[in-house]
């Protein structure tokens, strides 16, 4: 690997935990929310994440 690597190594890292951050975040948030929306019967509000 050439020796500029670290610059874009540390960009893919940051990027990668950013990633994961929010994907664990919106699922999180996804299964916290899931009894409020069967009780609020909100069929549409489930499909927008998918």
């Amino acid at each position: 690997m050439p020796q500029m690597a670290p610059l874009n190594w540390l960009n893919l890292f940051f990027m990668t935990i950013f990633i994961i951050m929010s994907i664990s975040t919106s699922s999180y948030f996804s299964f916290m929310f899931k009894p409020k929306k069967k009780l609020l019967k909100g069929e549409h509000l489930n499909n927008w994440k998918w």
